[in-house]
């Protein structure tokens, strides 16, 4: 699944946590959150519930929306 890097990175900062706490919190790595955030890798669907959960968002709010 193509998680919006922008998007991803705005709440992260939204609820002020580092790509180190989100991770953390996530119990993902940092280098998943730095790689989501830079559009280098597409993300597992758990992933991005775990991801979601933390930011208290839906996980479709961080997936890219096709036009």
């Amino acid at each position: 699944m193509e998680v919006d890097a922008q998007k991803l990175k705005s709440l992260r900062e939204d609820n002020v946590l580092s790509q180190r706490e989100l991770a953390r919190l996530a119990g993902l790595t940092q280098m998943t959150i730095w790689r989501l955030e830079n559009g280098f890798e597409h993300a597992h669907p758990q992933t991005i519930r775990k991801i979601a959960g933390v930011l208290g968002v839906e996980p479709r709010e961080l997936l890219k929306q096709e036009v």
